[in-house]
């Protein structure tokens, strides 16, 4: 398996997902989906006619219920395993305000202030939150005026 990180956008035509690293009230943010017992980030594939931003708004709704917050992008990478390469687009989330947990696939989210230990890809995961968490990305935490989701 090769993981790389791309500090410049790739052209959206070649991502296929997007992740969240989500914080709400200093906590991270992580879900349960209904038929595993590992935790994972906000995340999901970006669906046609959809933008990467789109989808990562649209998936931090959905898997997180949040409906205020603020969505930077910090990096692309992508994934090899066994001759196949799939690109996503990584952002980082600052929840302001989390709603009821819509009906999904998550069964539930985990407010917490270290990475959880049984994590579901976690041979991923880890490096892509070692990533975002990398001093140089320190000066995306702004919060817009409004304190809603921009780009």
């Amino acid at each position: 398996m090769e993981i790389r990180i791309y500090r410049n956008k790739r052209n959206n035509r070649e991502l296929t997902y997007v992740l969240m690293l989500s914080r709400h009230e200093e906590k991270y943010v992580f879900v349960r989906h209904k038929l595993r017992e590992t935790w994972e980030l906000p995340a999901g594939r970006i669906e046609k006619g959809e933008t990467p931003y789109e989808a990562a708004c649209r998936e931090l709704y959905e898997e997180t219920g949040a409906v205020k917050y603020h969505l930077q992008y910090l990096f692309d990478y992508s994934v090899t395993i066994e001759g196949e390469t799939g690109y996503g687009r990584f952002y980082q989330a600052t929840i302001l305000k989390i709603g009821p947990l819509p009906n999904s696939e998550i069964a539930e989210i985990k407010l917490t202030k270290n990475i959880p230990e049984h994590l579901t890809y976690k041979r991923v995961q880890p490096r892509l939150i070692k990533e975002a968490l990398n001093p140089d990305y320190s000066r995306i935490i702004p919060i817009s005026p409004d304190g809603y989701r921009d780009d």
